[in-house]
């Protein structure tokens, strides 16, 4: 049980395993609210490198490392916008997420934001709930024509 992880900057040598946290934390841990085509499409999104590569040189990466492994995730876009937000598949519920989120929201309020904003899962929809997020509203949106729910959170801070 990682209780002593830390929590860093993202770097640009972390691209490979970042995406290999997001694809299979994705395909085992969001099963019970997404089917296998849905799941599929979503972890195609790995498929755009330049889309990760702008999201490591122009979003605010957190990394949750134990030991020498990366445990989780999240990036802040704009200031106010989480746009990824992936914990490890083995090391769920143990506090990681919780401490990403706040040091994100802390960020957030260091740059004087006054909102935090957020497209959120199915899955992930209960732990945004429980960190004060309020679902703005249901949305359906497409990848790849493959139908995936998701959530418009927001939450005042």
């Amino acid at each position: 049980m990682p209780e002593h992880f830390t929590i860093r900057k993202g770097q640009q040598h972390d691209l490979a395993e970042l995406q290999k946290l997001y694809v299979e934390t994705i395909t085992t841990v969001c099963y019970a609210d997404y089917d296998k085509q849905q799941i599929e499409a979503w972890i195609s999104g790995i498929e755009n490198l330049q889309r990760w590569n702008t999201i490591l040189t122009k979003q605010i990466v957190l990394v949750a490392q134990y030991t020498d492994k990366i445990v989780g995730f999240a990036t802040l876009d704009s200031g106010h916008y989480i746009d990824l937000f992936y914990v490890h598949k083995d090391y769920q519920r143990q506090g990681i997420a919780n401490k990403l989120y706040m040091n994100i929201e802390n960020i957030a309020k260091q740059q004087k934001q006054t909102e935090l904003i957020s497209d959120v899962s199915k899955t992930a929809r209960p732990f945004f709930e429980s960190k004060g997020f309020s679902v703005k509203k249901e949305q359906h949106v497409y990848v790849k024509g493959v139908e995936l729910t998701n959530y418009k959170m927001i939450k005042a801070i």
